[in-house]
């Protein structure tokens, strides 16, 4: 394209819009102000899980309400825990948190422990829920238990129970001497 047709376009476009008049410009719509926005949580419920993390309970922040819980202690062979799994040991006793807060149910747990390590229990069968009504802080007893169990020396193992003694609701606790 040569000059000259530029130039000739240009004549031709101008030509095209002669009778043209540019639009005015619409002012500009006052914006309404945002709504304030709205919390997630209230100040109580922040407080309480500041509280929490800060409390140095060791629980593990990745179990979900539906979360197995497997655990076996060095030197306990691996076919003791798929029988303990399998439900194929006999539970001599069992202890239900239901219902009990955070305090009741370590106090709870440990008179337990201590009664099954006195009557030479080699299983029992602890429920903690699912932590279904426990809300965003997710199952506090699970986590709880686990995090206790796993410090104790006579737990050997433990594992979450078959789904007609409770499933990922209870677990099953081998003890030793």
């Amino acid at each position: 394209m040569c000059v000259s047709d530029r130039d000739e376009d240009r004549q031709l476009f101008r030509a095209a819009v002669r009778g043209v008049k540019p639009l005015a410009r619409a002012a500009p719509s006052p914006q309404r102000p945002k709504p304030p926005p709205a919390a997630r949580f209230s100040r109580a419920d922040r407080l309480a899980v500041l509280e929490e993390s800060l409390s140095g309970n060791p629980l593990d922040p990745a179990l979900a309400a539906g979360d197995e819980l497997v655990f076996r202690r060095e030197g306990v062979p691996l076919e003791v825990l798929r029988r303990l799994r399998r439900g194929e040991y006999r539970v001599q006793g069992e202890l239900d948190l239901h219902g009990l807060t955070v305090p009741q149910a370590k106090q709870a747990l440990r008179e337990f422990l201590t009664e099954a390590l006195g009557r030479d229990w080699r299983c029992v069968r602890i429920v903690h829920g699912k932590g279904l009504r426990s809300g965003h802080r997710g199952p506090v007893l699970k986590g709880l238990v686990a995090a206790l169990l796993r410090r104790l020396g006579p737990v050997l193992a433990f594992v979450s129970a078959r789904a007609v003694d409770g499933g990922t609701g209870a677990i099953y606790v081998l003890l030793g001497s």
